[in-house]
């Protein structure tokens, strides 16, 4: 792979995270993912980075959820998201700012269908955010989604798809000597983006 652009955000952060993945002992694409309700009232939680794009305006990080979640329903409301990675072992982490749009029905049933026959049937079975009144509750939607399913085909559920974060700010943080760290900050600008630093 080419060298990254310094003026490419999202390169760098490709380039990171290939690090993250070799040293990372967990889920390197973890990320921290905070929306807000339209009256501004932030929520965050952990999810995975399924995908990161340069063949659209604006390049972007997509992740995948039920759309009737909590997640799903502010999205919905307020299309406008943050992730924020850290890498522990790489003392780095990654800030990643801007609007959220659908994925298309092609990419979630293509990545829908890569995911294990397990992963599937939980799509169907849980009723992601909402109160469970037991465990037992849980396993019996799981039992009666397999014995549905069988050995045929699952289908992707239409209340689970994915979302696209188009970033118009990244910042790429690193750990330096007392405290002193250096922060980058992208700038989405046209085409482009515009680089500042900051103080740490």
């Amino acid at each position: 792979m080419d060298s990254p652009s310094t003026e490419d955000p999202i390169a760098l952060f490709e380039a990171w995270m290939a690090e993250a993945a070799k040293t990372e002992p967990n889920d390197p694409n973890a990320v921290c993912l905070a929306t807000s309700t339209p009256e501004g009232r932030p929520s965050a939680r952990m999810v995975l980075l399924k995908g990161v794009d340069h063949d659209r305006p604006g390049g972007g990080f997509v992740f995948y959820t039920n759309l009737e979640s909590r997640k799903g329903g502010e999205l919905a409301a307020n299309p406008f998201a943050a992730l924020c990675f850290h890498w522990k072992t790489l003392q780095r982490s990654v800030r990643v700012e801007g609007a959220v749009q659908p994925v298309s029905a092609e990419e979630a049933d293509a990545y829908y269908a890569s995911r294990a026959r397990g992963s599937r049937i939980g799509a169907w079975a849980s009723k992601q955010s909402r109160p469970l009144e037991s465990r037992y509750a849980l396993e019996k939607a799981v039992a009666e989604q397999t014995l549905r399913f069988g050995l045929g085909e699952i289908p992707r559920p239409p209340h689970w798809s994915g979302f696209r974060l188009v970033p118009d700010r990244m910042e790429l943080w690193r750990d330096m000597p007392f405290r002193l760290h250096e922060r980058r900050v992208f700038h989405r600008d046209g085409a482009g983006w515009r680089i500042e630093m900051l103080y740490p």
